[in-house]
């Protein structure tokens, strides 16, 4: 069964159209990473799912269609978004940040998580009391992540995860979302620029160019495709 089904007929920002029949699916509990060069739209894709773009066509989580609610509705419908450059809020302390995500949850259900996350990650309960902006790069994508995962998704969207971040904490950053996809179950969206360990814990892949899908396939078969590893692997 399909947790997120995408018909992108058109979308994009006012009159500006950046995508042009975009479709693909994810499975639940699957993961699929968009590749492609920058200002190809993938970011867009994301936005666009999360109901930050007009657009026309059709977006489903489930049986549920998002395209036209506004992006709190998205948000309790499923889907948990983590933007590029991670959306954190620097003047609230780690916890705080956690109970933003929760905010959906009950007080005292999302408090129980915020710890549960804390504990799951050490360093951000060590620095439970500490404004999010004094965190690493690390540091912080790993609070952008709990946040997310603080509402409890079906879905989880996540834009240049490792944008910024030195290659030994992105190794251990994919490592870690594939670790959490395992143990919850959640689906996930990637948009990423290093495809090498994108494609590593993804099961399907697309590519985008000038706002329209050109390659897709599964994850293992792209990473042998010479042309996309010339491309995005850098071999």
């Amino acid at each position: 069964m399909s947790a997120l089904t995408v018909e992108i007929e058109a979308a994009g920002y006012g009159p500006a159209t950046v995508l042009r029949d975009v479709r693909f699916e994810v499975p639940d509990g699957g993961r699929l990473v968009v590749l492609g060069a920058n200002g190809a739209g993938k970011t867009t894709v994301l936005r666009t799912i999360s109901g930050l773009c007009d657009a026309v066509g059709s977006v489903r989580l489930g049986e549920t269609e998002l395209l036209g609610l506004p992006p709190y509705r998205v948000a309790g419908a499923g889907i948990a978004h983590v933007p590029q450059g991670r959306g954190t809020f620097g003047d609230l302390t780690v916890r705080e940040n956690l109970l933003v995500g929760g905010a959906t949850r009950p007080r005292r259900e999302a408090v129980a998580a915020a710890d549960r996350w804390m504990e799951r990650f050490p360093r951000l309960g060590e620095r439970s009391g500490r404004p999010a902006s004094g965190l690493s790069g690390g540091e912080q994508q790993l609070l952008a992540i709990a946040r997310a995962f603080m509402s409890a998704p079906r879905m989880l969207l996540l834009d240049e995860p490792s944008l910024g971040l030195a290659p030994k904490i992105t190794t251990d950053l994919f490592a870690t979302l594939d670790e959490l996809g395992r143990e919850t179950g959640t689906a996930m969206l990637l948009v990423e620029q290093n495809a090498e360990v994108a494609l590593g814990i993804a099961e399907d892949a697309v590519v985008i160019s000038s706002g329209r899908i050109t390659v897709r396939g599964r994850a293992d078969e792209l990473r042998d495709n010479d042309d996309v590893r010339r491309a995005y692997l850098g071999v």
